[in-house]
């Protein structure tokens, strides 16, 4: 998201990159380290380094400049672009930071990262005053995003998560759960009507947002709470694994499944073809300005739950702001995380860039839910204002239960591990995909056999 499911993924370039650097990229790291600038002073006043993607609707431009001038001279922020890709900026910040790179005052951070960085001593726990305002307020689901072992270690910024999206007119009330959808598939191609059900099937995180969503809802979850044991409670896993499979092996699984991506997704949603859709915000302006005939039809609901439990429970993504651990001017740093996370940030960044945000009561402000965009169809050229948040309610009451993939410094290797283990979908074994699952994990939080 740019990247389609920024804060919904992260990157694995770096794979363990903490544990395995070899000497020669040590080495490389130091340098780099020793050759940066540092945050560094301007005639008196603190620059600090905020590293992170570039957010294309300029909104964090505009929260630098907002808190730089908030300050009365005190500081300024510089912003540091990252790639937009997940796995380049997650491997760039690994080196610099194992190199103790007092350059980074600032990160973006996605919300997996905590664990590992916090770990890792990379970035540093916000002290008590600071920690109660960033948290104030927020969405419990995202400061917990941001704890670790019981500390906060980062300001809980933007959010995101998938919502159900459906054709009024093939399903006027939207299924409360997977079996529901795939039964109206099987009903739609009875009848010759777009039935085609979108998910995210290839081997990449996004297979594993749509795993964890699932196993949440059926009620177990990957590890325990301690972060450190497998869980993966059989009865409820194997409900998860089976409608990743019956779905992948039904009329309504979309042709190339086994490398679908959140765009392809929404591409084949434009097309016509689809029924249902998983996927996240980013589709309602796409649908509006490429196919608005479907976008006219299109609408949205909570993520489908599982047959026999409880309401779902969705996985959240997002981005943070932590604190480097060596930076010159750590006090200043954790009052601008402060700022840039403040409720009138988030609200830009909602508006220009789509960013969801983590304060609760923004989802009631009007200032959001009336918030329109021009969207310019793509074959016409005519332009027309769309409502920016129309399912405002919806987001708010799936990000109040919203769950977090396994908060461990191993994350990149247990996602990986289960990515592996569950592609092809279309292959899946729900009774024996439960031990596979078990041991890969169980490898992946002692290091072994991952690459």
């Amino acid at each position: 998201m740019a990247r389609m499911a920024r804060g919904g993924t992260t990157g694995r370039a770096g794979l363990r990159l903490r544990h395995t650097l070899g000497p020669l990229l040590l080495v490389l790291a130091l340098v780099a380290g020793a050759c940066s600038s540092g945050g560094g002073d301007e005639g008196g006043k603190a620059v600090l380094k905020w590293y992170s993607y570039d957010e294309p609707g300029g909104s964090y431009v505009e929260a630098a400049k907002r808190c730089s001038d908030a300050s009365n001279g005190r500081y300024r922020i510089d912003l540091v672009t990252l790639p937009n890709d997940a796995d380049q900026q997650r491997e760039q910040l690994v080196r610099r930071l194992a190199a103790g790179d007092s350059d980074i005052d600032l990160i973006s951070m996605d919300v997996i990262w905590t664990a590992e960085f916090a770990e890792a001593g990379w970035i540093a726990p916000f002290p008590a005053t600071e920690a109660k305002q960033v948290t104030n307020g927020r969405l419990k689901p995202s400061v917990q995003s941001a704890t670790y072992k019981d500390r906060l270690y980062a300001a809980p910024f933007t959010s995101n998560t998938q919502l159900l999206w459906y054709r009024k007119s093939l399903t006027p009330k939207p299924p409360a759960t997977w079996e529901a959808a795939l039964a109206d598939t099987e009903r739609l191609d009875a009848a010759g009507k777009p039935h085609q059900f979108q998910v995210q099937g290839q081997r990449y995180e996004g297979l594993v947002v749509w795993f964890i969503s699932l196993l949440e809802s059926a009620g177990t979850s990957v590890l325990d709470k301690t972060g450190t044991k497998v869980a993966l409670e059989p009865k409820a896993t194997e409900k998860a694994l089976t409608v990743m499979r019956d779905l992948s092996r039904s009329s309504a699984v979309p042709a190339a499944l086994s490398t679908a991506r959140e765009d392809d997704a929404r591409l084949a949603w434009e097309s016509g073809a689809s029924a249902f859709m998983v996927n996240y915000t980013f589709v309602w302006p796409s649908a509006n300005a490429n196919a608005p005939k479907i976008a006219s039809d299109m609408h949205w609901a909570r993520y489908p739950g599982i047959q026999g439990s409880g309401p779902s429970k969705v996985t959240i993504g997002g981005f943070n702001i932590g604190v480097g651990s060596y930076g010159d001017h750590r006090d200043l740093a954790f009052e601008a995380a402060a700022c840039i996370t403040g409720r009138d940030n988030q609200l830009t960044a909602a508006i220009k860039g789509g960013l969801l945000p983590t304060t609760e009561a923004l989802y009631d402000d009007k200032k959001l839910t009336q918030a329109t965009q021009d969207v310019t169809d793509v074959a016409t050229g005519k332009t027309r204002k769309v409502k920016s948040f129309p399912y405002a309610d919806v987001l708010k009451q799936t990000l109040a239960d919203a769950v977090q993939r396994p908060q461990t410094p191993y994350y990149n290797d247990v996602s990986l591990s289960i990515a592996r283990t569950l592609h092809p979908t279309n292959d899946i074994d729900p009774k024996g995909d439960v031990g596979r699952l078990r041991s890969a994990i169980e490898r992946a939080l002692k290091g072994e056999g991952l690459l």
